[in-house]
């Protein structure tokens, strides 16, 4: 299992007081550091804008620093992994990928310390690094889409597929978009990766194969076997 940039899709009918805390943990927890973090955020066009303006306030609330201080988020892993995070967002300026909102790292953190302000990028095309390859820290990449069939493009647009948040109240579009959706979980109105020692949890594509849990786990240490035998 590899990662997989996994997507929160946002329609128009989506109940926001339910999705933006959800929205915001899934990239947040672990300081992005999880293999099913919702690092991309898709969005409804006619919902992108008051959704940005309501999940940047949220943004600029995080506060990243030591655990002992029971903040919004953590240090990540090392300091290799602080410089790449800090790459790619150097890469977003330069490539004039605008910046919705960003948290804070409280003074009080060691100035050595692997810590990153969360923050939330807006307009990040498609094809970018930044919505293309596993960032693994507090970075989420938004961007619009115009109907259901460029949600699906652009969800299934990665070599990854492990995880889906899909947010809307229409239960035929739920069923639509989990049918169509290239990942191994797809949550309709909640995100959380895992579930449990009963849910399997995989990835499909680069995000791996086999499933971890369930009935399924099982399946990975066994072996099919054929007898076949002639009865005179």
């Amino acid at each position: 299992e590899l990662g997989g940039k996994s997507p929160q899709i946002v329609f128009a009918d989506a109940d926001l007081d339910a999705a933006l805390p959800a929205i915001v943990n899934a990239i947040v927890q672990n300081a992005g550091q999880t293999c099913s973090a919702g690092s991309r955020l898709l969005v409804a066009r006619s919902l992108y804008e008051p959704l940005l303006e309501r999940l940047g306030t949220l943004f600029s609330k995080l506060r990243a620093g030591p655990a002992v201080l029971d903040l919004d988020v953590g240090p990540l892993i090392r300091a290799t992994q602080k410089e790449r995070v800090l790459d790619f967002l150097a890469q977003a300026e330069a490539a004039g990928i605008a910046t919705v909102a960003q948290g804070s790292v409280v003074p009080a953190a060691p100035s050595d310390g692997f810590y990153v302000a969360p923050v939330l990028l807006r307009d990040v095309p498609a094809d970018h690094r930044l919505a293309q390859e596993e960032i693994f820290g507090p970075v989420l990449c938004a961007m619009a889409f115009d109907d259901e069939d460029h949600a699906v493009k652009l969800a299934n647009g990665t070599t990854f597929g492990l995880v889906a948040g899909v947010w809307t109240r229409d239960g035929a579009r739920q069923m639509r978009m989990a049918r169509r959706l290239q990942c191994g979980q797809v949550f309709i109105n909640n995100y959380g990766a895992g579930g449990g020692v009963e849910l399997p949890f995989g990835g499909v594509k680069s995000s791996g194969y086999g499933r971890e849990k369930g009935f399924e786990a099982l399946y990975g240490f066994t072996t099919l076997k054929t007898v076949a035998i002639r009865h005179a």
